[in-house]
């Protein structure tokens, strides 16, 4: 009876490990700073970032475009945005012109003469005003990872989007192939100094580019964006194979397409929520993280939690 019973112990013991072993890690909560904090701050701008990283986001989340010299700069749009830009001697950009401001035919310098941060946001009113230009992704990263150290904070995670469109190719972006290696270099270079290659989360709405950049560094998250209701399947299929995240429009979330992410081994996060309302429904039914123009309003949601 005695040697039954430890048998049993035993058996006990090792079904508890195997279950505990199946069992996949849960991911810490993600709040990403969108585009810095650009509810507060102008977009994509250094000084935006260090204010997310103050407000104690995990991430940040950017953009990146590709200049006539081959260089990575942050910018929402491959040119000068009419509402946020501000040209060359004070030079008005509008709506009907902007495509004309092409950050694919200058160098950085010639970027560089473009204001980003002292036009009235019309979407934006408090947003805080003060000069600013797109920075290079190594400035941003560069400034980044010096700041978190000498205050003595934990390492962030980088949320880089490629500005990609089949539209685009070669007029206002290189080829997906040439972006990505563009990119990949860069952010082994990077790694180099920073040893911050599995921080990295690389995004896009172009599957096509995706595809390209895991050729090069298959160790790299992937957040595939989602603007409208597509198959979860679909996407995958055309990607030949799952990325770690599923990145959708804030509004097509719900349970079932958490459910259907969690059965493919994706996490979910997503864009872009800025209505506390909003924020608190989507933490309720489950999302991994949450990209938001104002992470200030998020932090004291999350606190409350």
């Amino acid at each position: 009876m005695r040697k039954i019973t430890l048998f049993a112990s035993f058996l006990l013991i090792a079904l508890t490990l195997g279950c505990q072993t199946e069992q996949p890690e849960k991911r810490a909560f993600d709040l990403q700073g969108h585009r810095g904090a650009r509810g507060l701050m102008p977009e994509n701008s250094v000084t935006g970032f260090i204010k997310a990283v103050d407000l104690g986001v995990t991430t940040l989340e950017m953009d990146v475009v590709v200049t006539a010299d081959s260089l990575i700069l942050l910018s929402h749009e491959p040119w000068f945005h009419h509402e946020i830009s501000t040209g060359p001697d004070g030079l008005e950009i509008t709506e009907e012109n902007e495509m004309e401001h092409n950050i694919f035919d200058m160098t950085y310098e010639q970027t560089l003469e473009y204001d980003v941060g002292l036009k009235e946001h019309p979407r934006f009113p408090g947003q805080e005003k003060l000069e600013a230009q797109k920075p290079l992704l190594r400035t941003l990263i560069d400034t980044i990872e010096a700041y978190t150290d000498s205050m003595g904070l934990e390492p962030l995670q980088y949320n880089i989007e490629t500005k990609s469109n089949p539209e685009y190719y070669g007029e206002y972006v290189p080829q997906p192939s040439v972006f990505a290696r563009l990119l990949n270099d860069l952010l082994l270079e990077l790694d180099e100094e920073h040893g911050m290659l599995d921080r990295i989360i690389i995004q896009s709405f172009d599957p096509q580019i995706l595809i390209e950049f895991r050729k090069l560094s298959p160790e790299v998250d992937q957040a595939m964006l989602i603007a409208y209701d597509q198959s979860m399947e679909d996407v995958i299929s055309i990607l030949g194979y799952t990325p770690e995240i599923w990145s959708p429009n804030y509004r097509l979330v719900d349970r079932e397409m958490i459910e259907n992410a969690r059965k493919n081994g994706m996490a979910v996060i997503p864009w872009t929520v800025n209505r506390v309302d909003e924020m608190k429904q989507l933490l309720d039914i489950g999302v991994d993280g949450i990209i938001t123009d104002y992470p200030d309003s998020a932090v004291v949601l999350l606190a409350d939690q």
